[in-house]
């Protein structure tokens, strides 16, 4: 009977602790189990992703888009030497003071004003303004007036130049001339030297 006792004893308490082991299974130990998981997960997540997440190049950021600027280039003048101060009240003076006005207007071949002018419209167009009427082309303009010779010449006399004439400017003084001399350039004031000189005429 003793024998019985003991081995029923031991059967009972090895059932209560095959019986106690659900208990080690509660929710704690099932919270843990899942927080493992859970950790096991991320690190293969983090494996399958690490490769994927190392071959993505790097974004660069775009560059800062530059305002496109338009440069327009003015058109060089040419050289242009400065107008002298004009005195005396003669005809040819009054007319050089108007020619003065037209400096920087360009020259057209057969242009007479006020907008754009040839040798021969500015000429006539300054003189018209100082009350004279004179020819349309320099050729005719050259037999208007009274002669001048080169070493005599005065502010507002009339200078021709080629033969025959084709050309034809107001003398400024100091062996300057105002005129529109050719296509692309404007009204300006030159020296006279090296053109040829034909002769002049006092208006």
């Amino acid at each position: 009977m003793g024998r019985h006792r003991l081995e029923t004893t031991g059967r009972h308490r090895a059932g209560n602790r095959r019986k106690s082991s659900p208990s080690a299974r509660g929710p704690g130990n099932a919270i843990a189990r899942a927080t493992i998981s859970a950790a096991i997960m991320g690190a293969a997540v983090a494996a399958t992703a690490g490769p994927a997440l190392a071959s993505t190049p790097a974004t660069t950021p775009a560059a800062s888009p530059i305002a496109a600027t338009t440069t327009t280039t003015a058109a060089t003048p040419a050289t242009t030497l400065p107008a002298a101060p004009v005195t005396g009240s003669s005809v040819g003076a009054t007319a050089l003071r108007y020619a003065q006005t037209q400096l920087g207007k360009p020259y057209v071949w057969g242009a007479t004003g006020p907008n754009a002018y040839d040798c021969s419209g500015l000429v006539q167009w300054a003189f018209k303004q100082a009350g004279v009427t004179l020819p349309r082309v320099a050729a005719q303009q050259s037999l208007v007036g009274t002669p001048v010779s080169r070493d005599q010449l005065q502010p507002g006399d009339l200078v021709f130049f080629y033969t025959p004439v084709s050309h034809v400017a107001i003398y400024v003084g100091d062996g300057k001339i105002l005129h529109a001399s050719t296509a692309g350039q404007p009204v300006k004031i030159s020296s006279m030297a090296g053109l040829p000189f034909h002769n002049a005429r006092r208006i």
